[in-house]
């Protein structure tokens, strides 16, 4: 089998276009989330603390180099928003979910060996 055809069988397989379209569509609602918590969430959150914009909020080391601790915030902020949004999913998903049905159950080792006795018992 050559490596092009080896290739497509691993492409084609339902796992790797399953994966690649939950990593596009996650890809589009963590940007929703992110214009969410933007726009949306921190405005109010900031002007309840007294009008900070978090995204402005920095440390600064030299006149050049400053760490954005305020974006680090809001991804922390959006990260636990799609954290939790995933997980009632998922908790959703679960109980829609049909419950395993148990299999049959078979004979216990008593009774095989039960069975084993009166068949020996009749030769």
């Amino acid at each position: 089998m050559s490596l092009l055809s080896e290739f497509k069988e691993f492409a084609m397989k339902g796992n790797v276009v399953d994966l690649a379209i939950g990593v596009i569509v996650g890809a589009a609602f963590g940007k929703i989330v992110s214009s969410l918590v933007d726009g949306v969430l921190m405005p109010p959150i900031g002007m309840l603390i007294g009008g900070v914009n978090f995204s402005e909020l920095v440390l600064p080391l030299t006149d050049k180099v400053v760490i954005k601790y305020g974006a680090f915030l809001q991804t922390m902020i959006d990260f636990t928003i799609i954290a939790f949004v995933l997980f009632m999913v998922i908790k959703a998903m679960n109980k829609l979910k049909k419950p395993a049905t148990p299999p049959p159950a078979g004979p216990t080792q008593e009774q095989l060996l039960t069975e084993i006795r009166d068949l020996l018992k009749t030769k």
